[in-house]
């Protein structure tokens, strides 16, 4: 995945030599901002900000109070390069959530890994779920509004787990965690797999999970791997009764036995054309209307929503 980097900065030093000592580092790409298009500049929700004190002409409380303000930027880590070294200016700078502060004279290569650690960090905190290991809401509102922003055509995958409360209802919500772990494995086998593609998976909550990968992937193939894998993987959390019988029996409130189909896995996909959707909120909700078809078949199955806009 790409690490799209903004260094604020009057002047272009700064960013000229990132882009040399990065020169291997091909998923690195840096961009200079001048601090007065900054609001502008921060709709596009980079993966990291970098401030370079001694050549702005802003003063840089100010500056850092701009960037946590701005609500798609609450999680973005920012880099101050500080043109002091005194430690009650840099404790000025950090009182307003600014994560890291280096000084000025530091040397390219002492950048250069700054920069590694905070985005390989960046990487490892997108695992916020503790169940999964898989990135949130945010994170996951976050890439679809990037790709949007790029105006790029995508697709997204939305999936979750057929009568999967009737599993946890009969075996447990330990049992079910376990399958929730089963999914999230699956669904990023599956999808990380596609090594020459631009891919996200993240976690929704609870059975709900969404994938995002590129316009050339061909979504019929992951989907009829993920659900044949699936499929086979699930039978190993069912006991012998419940597989021959192919449903589980449960009591309702009424003590009335009810039957369920053993728990499958449902995927809604959308094809995200670039000319066709203009906020996330309009992706859900074709993307819940789509998974709901899906859902009126038995068992595992997916539906695709390829509708374009001209």
């Amino acid at each position: 995945m790409f690490q799209e980097i903004y260094i604020v900065d009057c002047e272009n030093e700064l960013v000229m030599m990132l882009r040399e000592i990065f020169e291997e580092e091909k998923t690195f790409r840096f961009k200079n901002i001048n601090p007065v298009n900054l609001d502008i500049a921060l709709k596009s929700i980079p993966d990291l900000i970098i401030v370079n004190e001694k050549s702005i002409n802003t003063d840089i409380i100010k500056l850092c109070k701009q960037i946590r303000e701005n609500e798609d930027n609450s999680i973005t880590p920012i880099l101050v390069i500080s043109k002091q070294s005194n430690e009650e200016h840099k404790i000025s700078i950090m009182k307003n959530s600014i994560e890291y502060i280096i000084s000025s004279d530091a040397s390219n290569e002492y950048i250069y890994y700054a920069i590694k650690n905070i985005t390989r960090l960046m990487s490892v905190n997108r695992t916020v779920s503790p169940l999964t290991g898989l990135p949130g809401n945010v994170q996951i509102q976050t890439e679809l509004k990037k790709r949007l922003l790029r105006k790029e055509t995508f697709q997204v995958l939305y999936l979750d787990l057929d009568n999967f409360k009737a599993y946890n209802d009969v075996y447990g919500f330990l049992k079910g965690d376990e399958i929730i772990k089963l999914t999230a494995k699956i669904i990023t086998k599956n999808i990380h797999t596609l090594e020459e593609s631009d891919v996200f998976v993240g976690h929704i909550g609870g059975d709900d999970f969404v994938a995002i990968v590129d316009e050339n992937v061909d979504h019929d193939e992951i989907c009829q791997n993920i659900i044949a894998e699936f499929d086979e993987e699930i039978l190993k959390y069912f006991n012998d009764d419940d597989i021959d019988r192919g449903y589980i029996e449960v009591c309702n409130r009424k003590g009335i036995i009810e039957e369920f189909p053993l728990t499958s896995i449902s995927i809604g996909v959308v094809v995200a054309d670039k000319k066709r959707f203009t906020n996330i909120l309009e992706i859900g909700e074709v993307g819940a209307q789509v998974k709901h078809l899906a859902k009126t078949t038995m068992g595992s199955s997916y539906a695709i929503d390829r509708r374009e806009e001209y």
